[in-house]
């Protein structure tokens, strides 16, 4: 059994501030997690508790059932796999990978059978007898990795090891790491700032800030559910818009109006938001919840295009609305979309998957969750 038990660990360090505060947290046997946050929020300072790298300053760490606070990194059985890959430039592939086997005694010949077997399952088998230098990044990555698969851990922990890949080895290296999770069945912590990595490869995401764990869960639960507007805007690429807005109630209906801006509240979610009529709120919707062309349900918003970045399989608008106090937002559009700039273009909102977040918390107020809305 290798789950990993965080009971309300904190890291302060001598000056006074907190590295991390007050995270529990259990991940369970054989589970992908990622810690997604900015730089500085304490993602690798969590796994490096865990790894037994940094000191705990309270609360208990438990792995597999025991606690391991007083428990030295080596006798952890946890591998952790750094950004920097960390690999003696004057040593082979095959010796990178059997040397901490070695320095524990590990005979010869087993030494040589788990090499072979890791080497055989990330395709490294025709470079053992190379240099890291003579390498490439991907490769050099493997071997990282391979060198955590032989100690054959109860759990591998990953800082960051795809951010010094270029992009097309990073969507590489990301399907082989499911792919390798799937095949070894163990515990992988994985840490990272890139939303990606955390949407495409973790059983859950544990969104970081400030020290403090904010939101966890699925990724597409936290994508469909934030919490806040931190999550909201920080969970993808283009962000959730985020527009200033007052909620409106007449008649029975709820309506979210803003300069330049007026959305019927669905019916799903007006007896949730009706309690916030008459207040100051901040109107979330995701760029592809807005649309080129009209349909049943769908409102109008006029948008004054800044700018268009074609990437291929989409377009992604730019626009401004509002005169007195213009809001950018983004929209995410079929490729065939065009506009000049400065031109205003009709776009269609599908308000069913609509967020109402409290300016001064920056908290979403409660709603039924709808989860990800089919256009």
């Amino acid at each position: 059994m290798s789950s990993i038990e965080l009971d309300h660990v904190s890291k302060l360090y001598a000056n006074g501030a907190y590295g991390v505060r007050d995270v529990d947290l259990r991940i369970e046997d054989g589970e992908f997690v990622i810690f997604l946050g900015p730089s500085g929020c304490g993602k690798s300072t969590t796994l490096r508790m865990i790894a037994g790298l940094e000191s705990i300053s309270s609360g208990d760490l438990r792995i597999g059932g025991h606690s391991v606070n007083n428990v030295a990194p080596r006798d952890r059985n946890v591998a952790v796999v750094f950004q920097s890959y960390a690999l003696y430039p004057h040593m082979s592939v095959r010796q990178n990978m059997g040397f901490g086997l070695k320095m524990r005694g590990v005979t010869a010949g087993v030494i040589d059978d788990k090499i072979k077997a890791a080497a055989s399952l990330l395709g490294l088998t025709p470079y053992l007898d190379r240099k890291p230098a003579a390498l490439s990044g991907g490769q050099r990555q493997r071997v990282a990795l391979g060198r955590a698969i032989v100690r054959d851990p109860v759990a591998f922990l990953l800082d960051e090891p795809l951010s010094n890949l270029d992009a097309q080895l990073r969507a590489e290296m990301r399907l082989e790491l499911v792919k390798l999770h799937r095949r070894l069945n163990r515990t992988i912590v994985h840490v990272t700032h890139d939303q990606v990595e955390a949407m495409t490869m973790g059983d859950r995401i544990c969104i970081m800030r400030d020290g403090r764990m904010i939101q966890i869960g699925k990724p597409l639960e936290v994508y469909a559910d934030p919490v806040d507007t931190f999550v909201a805007r920080f969970l993808a690429t283009p962000p959730m818009n985020l527009i200033p807005a007052r909620l409106h109630g007449e008649g029975g209906a709820l309506t979210v109006t803003a300069d330049g801006l007026a959305i019927t509240v669905p019916d799903q979610h007006r007896a949730a938001y009706a309690p916030a009529a008459g207040r100051e709120v901040i109107f979330g919707i995701r760029p592809e919840d807005l649309h080129e062309t009209d349909a049943p349900g769908r409102e109008r918003l006029d948008v004054t295009v800044v700018a268009i970045e074609a990437l291929g399989v989409e377009n992604i608008l730019i626009g401004q609305i509002g005169r007195e106090k213009p809001v950018e937002i983004a929209a995410r559009l079929s490729r065939h979309f065009t506009a000049p700039l400065g031109a205003v273009v009709p776009l269609y909102v599908d308000a069913r998957p609509m967020h109402l977040f409290d300016p001064e918390t920056t908290r979403a107020l409660p709603r039924p969750s709808v989860g990800l809305v089919k256009a």
